[in-house]
């Protein structure tokens, strides 16, 4: 993972505890509330009460339309289609706006596209297909905004459309009866926030005349859809997908009841995180692997038996979705690290040939993460290549495919995440074209951002009770991330088979274990003695009827870090490696002197091998954070004439090794 800018919210104690005591909730809960922004009584009674914020389906612009125009077509018994989209939020949105259809005595189809063979979207291909079938009337959930082309076909062949989404549209609107989206310019609806799902829903809201009602039967497919489609959870989407927890730990309809039984958590109480890490990624898991089709059936699938079948096999495409995830995302690294020009420039494109298209907006996510930047990753199929791309807070990927739209076939989605279809040999452009982007509008930071600091010896039963009230948590309501600061690690003892450690630590009086997951004793780079500051979650955990306070570490660092000049320090090494012109000064800054270079030789040849990142040779060597990037440059130099010898992530010594420092290329072209 790459190093992150870590930020406090900031907030008025007094002005919250002045909160807490006008409404009645716990000071703490309160300072939490006004970190984020829920400021006063109505801003926080709607917070509290999520069941208040549902609005009206008719304040879309074009919902009238819509609404008239599928009321027609059930009064006249016209064959409609449901054209919705393979991922779990167009596949929630299609099993829901059929199954309300079909309830209705419609006369309705539902067509999912397939990723591999038929693309993102509704296209003039299958509208042919539902001409074939005799529709007069087709509805797109999820999708549709973009689809200028097949709208245009469904015209010449008389059909009807009604598009219903969600995603940014272009310039020019579809040509349609409708076209229902809260990101229209002219829409005037307050709320814009709705997933794919949401959006159907208030279709049928609409339809039925009465929201709730519809809510009832549905709420755990928009539940569903609406976490797994990672929008915020605020306003509306929170109401929507408190009622889906609800219905979800009350009475699921069969096919989520069997999800969740093949995923070990029938039973169990769950939250919006289970719901996005165990059920949202089995039903993705047919759209990415094969075909999203039995994810549909199982959501429509009102037999305990086919249930079950139709779940153990949403799971096993789950298995190999892991498998193949991996696979490629191996791949890409080695892609990206192999090659400077790739590695540093402002947006990570990496492209292969056979990558199973159904994984790289995953592997997107990854890169994303381990190199703290946006990524896109491109599968190649001969000489066309279809991608997915991932943001970091603060950078909008749209806005920067939007630039570089001339090198694009197709592209679509919003800030964070976005797919796009390009040919091979417009790659090179590609790359260009968005790195010039982030040289003239900047690149932000990884940030992490802290809801509080806080103490430890206030960790307890109590501070999780308070906790609670900001569930569900998700995008844009986060689970409270709380920085401890100047914590002495004590121990590190590895748990789980060795992938997974426990941790103990204390300041003044208090100790404290938490749970660091996905981390070997052999990857962890802090001692007994270290001075951190961790940023940390904490949860509920029941063990052996025992109700427990537990700690989860997300993020770990030195104390006292010279932050923003040590990624500062590193970014201009990566203008440096992409080969940008430097100036002399930044040049004169990046280049080790051979003293320099002796300090670090002699300290890894102390170690042996470093296997640690910049940040943990600088505390370690006791060199400024401030020179990251020099002390880049003389591994890079130290590599070059020989007396380093990369391993992997590591670097090992080569002690008998001679070198003359005026055969360095490094050094002359600093010079």
């Amino acid at each position: 993972m790459s190093r992150k800018l870590w930020s406090l919210a900031s907030y008025d104690k007094e002005a919250a505890a002045q909160l807490a005591e006008q409404n009645a909730i716990d000071p703490f809960l309160a300072l939490l509330l006004h970190a984020r922004g829920v400021s006063d009584e109505e801003k926080i009674y709607d917070f509290l009460h999520p069941d208040a914020c549902l609005s009206d389906p008719f304040s879309l612009a074009d919902m009238d339309a819509a609404a008239e125009r599928v009321e027609q077509a059930l009064e006249q018994f016209e064959k409609i289609a449901v054209y919705g989209d393979y991922d779990a939020d167009g596949v929630t949105a299609s099993a829901l706006l059929y199954g309300y259809l079909r309830d209705r005595g419609a006369d309705v189809l539902c067509m999912l596209p397939d990723r591999q063979k038929d693309g993102y979207g509704l296209s003039p291909e299958a509208v042919d297909r539902m001409h074939e079938r005799g529709v007069r009337l087709i509805i797109t959930v999820d999708n549709g905004i973009a689809a200028l082309d097949a709208a245009a076909r469904a015209q010449e062949l008389d059909i009807d459309l009604v598009v219903t989404d969600h995603h940014i549209p272009g310039p020019v609107l579809p040509p349609a009866k409708a076209v229902v989206d809260p990101h229209r310019a002219d829409c005037p609806s307050e709320f814009k926030d709705n997933a794919g799902v949401g959006v159907a829903f208030k279709l049928a809201a609409a339809l039925e005349g009465d929201a709730q009602s519809v809510l009832e039967r549905y709420a755990d497919l928009i539940a569903v859809g609406t976490l797994a489609d990672a929008v915020p959870l605020r306003g509306e989407n929170r109401a929507l997908v408190c009622a889906g927890l609800q219905k979800l730990n009350r009475s699921p309809a069969k096919g989520l009841s069997a999800l969740l039984n093949v995923a070990g958590r029938d039973g169990h109480t769950l939250s919006a995180a289970d719901v996005a890490y165990i059920l949202a990624p089995r039903i993705n898991a047919a759209g990415r692997m094969a075909s999203p089709q039995p994810a549909l059936q199982l959501l429509l699938c009102d037999d305990d038996k086919t249930a079950e079948a139709l779940a153990m096999q949403l799971d096993q495409y789950n298995r190999e979705r892991k498998a193949v995830e991996a696979a490629v995302t191996a791949e890409a690294i080695a892609q990206v690290e192999a090659d400077p020009a790739v590695r540093y420039a402002g947006v990570v494109v990496a492209a292969g040939e056979g990558w199973h298209p159904g994984v790289v907006g995953i592997v997107a996510s990854r890169l994303a993460g381990r190199y703290g930047k946006p990524a896109v990753v491109i599968s190649l199929d001969k000489d066309t290549g279809h991608g997915s791309s991932r943001s970091i807070e603060g950078f909008s990927i749209y806005d920067a495919l939007l630039a570089a739209r001339h090198t694009l076939t197709q592209f679509g989605g919003h800030a964070l995440a976005a797919g796009l279809t390009v040919e091979k040999q417009n790659i090179p452009a590609l790359r260009a074209a968005l790195d010039a982007y982030t040289k003239e509008n900047g690149l932000p930071f990884p940030a992490l951002q802290l809801d509080c600091k806080l103490n430890p010896a206030y960790i307890g039963l109590p501070l999780i009770d308070a906790l609670e009230a900001l569930e569900p948590c998700g995008t844009g309501n986060a689970a409270p991330l709380f920085g401890l600061y100047g914590m002495k690690l004590l121990e590190a003892q590895s748990v789980g088979e060795g992938k997974h450690l426990r941790l103990t630590f204390e300041k003044g009086p208090t100790q404290l274990q938490a749970m660091l997951f996905s981390m070997t004793t052999a990857q962890f780079p802090y001692r007994p003695g270290d001075e951190v500051d961790l940023a940390v979650q904490i949860e509920r955990n029941v063990f052996r009827g025992e109700t427990l306070a537990a700690v989860r570490v997300r993020d770990m660092r030195f104390s006292r870090p010279d932050e923003e000049n040590y990624l500062k320090s590193l970014r201009l090494y990566e203008r440096y490696r992409f080969g940008d012109d430097l100036n002399a000064q930044e040049r004169a800054f990046l280049r080790p002197s051979r003293e320099f270079l002796l300090e670090v030789y002699q300290f890894v040849r102390i170690q042996g091998v470093w296997a640690f990142d910049t940040e943990v040779f600088c505390k370690r060597s006791r060199c400024p954070e401030r020179y990251a990037a020099r002390v880049r440059v003389a591994f890079d130099v130290l590599c070059e004439l020989g007396l380093f010898e990369k391993q992997g992530e590591s670097y090992a010594c080569i002690p008998q090794k001679k070198a003359d420092l005026a055969d360095s290329k490094i050094l002359a072209a600093l010079a």
